[in-house]
């Protein structure tokens, strides 16, 4: 690699990749498994959502993400790795139509990390608080590989060879920076931290089921009170508040991909009060379901005429 390669550079190097694939589009799944793009050409508002187990770089812009009581914000100089499934609130700080935010995300492979853990040198264990989202500082060697990676989209004959190449490079090079070690301890394969993604993991795909925490603290071999301690470091929350915040994100949408009223998705997701799922739902949202609802709409209905106005401009 040239001497005079560095992030920032690469950063504009992938940038114009990601322009041509995505143009208006917010969310674009690429070709390569794993690897999504995002863009977005304004500011925008905190919003819920599930991020998976995944390494996000951005590329150009800045972004926060808030996991209960904490903010991880990153830009071109510092990346985020999510270990395990968390109901998180995120904001795109910095974007404008000339220069829009866009970042790269690339989900993590378990069975890949587990298996590069086995050839890592053994390093000191990390001491402090765990957390299942953290920060770490970008460096060429890894956004090169994402240059790389990228690039295969315009050689679809060589994606099969070489994407699983390429993808192994960056974990390799996420387990070797300052936060691997965390990232190790969590996944290692038989290690205590992989046998609480796993019941995290049935958690999230049994969410409207009523929650026995005995249960989940079984499925990861934990006492009780071990297993909600763990889970709090890991995910800043409870289980139980953990379940809600997933029942009521996909009661959320529900409502706007389904048109279902407030206590047809409160019944959906698990709540037997409709009166205890809308105070809730205010709580985490903002607004009752139904305003909330309504002014999803609404703003969608001025994005729409905006859209129409510039195009009939031109």
């Amino acid at each position: 690699m040239a001497g005079a390669t560095t992030v920032s550079s690469l950063c504009s190097e992938i940038a114009a990749k990601i322009v041509k694939r995505t143009l208006l589009m917010q969310l674009n799944q690429t070709d390569i498994s794993g690897l999504e793009f995002y863009r977005q050409d304004t500011p925008t508002e905190c919003s819920t959502c599930v991020v998976e187990p995944s390494i996000a770089l951005v590329v150009q812009g800045r972004k926060s993400m808030m996991l209960g009581e904490h903010t991880f914000t990153y830009d071109p100089t510092r990346f985020l790795i999510t270990s395990l499934d968390l109901p998180a609130r995120m904001q795109v700080l910095t974007a404008s139509s000339q220069k829009p935010y866009l970042g790269v995300v690339l989900k993590l492979d378990l069975a890949v990390l587990s298996e590069l853990i086995l050839q890592l040198p053994l390093k000191k264990s990390v001491s402090g608080t765990e957390s299942g989202m953290m920060l770490g500082h970008s460096s060429v060697e890894l956004y090169d590989a994402f240059s790389r990676l990228i690039s295969l989209l315009d050689e679809p004959e060589s994606l099969p060879v070489l994407a699983p190449v390429i993808k192994r490079e960056i974990f390799w090079r996420v387990l070797l920076s300052e936060q691997g070690q965390r990232l190790r301890h969590i996944v290692a394969d038989g290690s205590q931290g992989l046998r609480f993604v796993r019941s995290v993991e049935w958690l999230k795909n049994h969410f409207s089921e009523p929650l026995r925490v005995e249960a989940l603290a079984e499925l990861a071999t934990m006492s009780k009170s071990t297993f909600h301690h763990h889970f709090r470091q890991l995910t800043s929350m409870s289980p139980l508040q953990y379940q809600k915040r997933l029942r009521l994100m996909e009661a959320r949408r529900l409502m706007l991909s389904e048109s279902l009223d407030a206590s047809a998705a409160a019944y959906r997701v698990g709540y037997e009060s409709p009166s205890q799922f809308s105070r809730e739902y205010s709580r985490l949202f903002g607004n009752s379901p139904r305003r909330d609802i309504d002014l999803h709409w609404q703003k969608f209905a001025q994005l729409n005429t905006a859209d129409t106005t510039a195009t009939m401009q031109f």
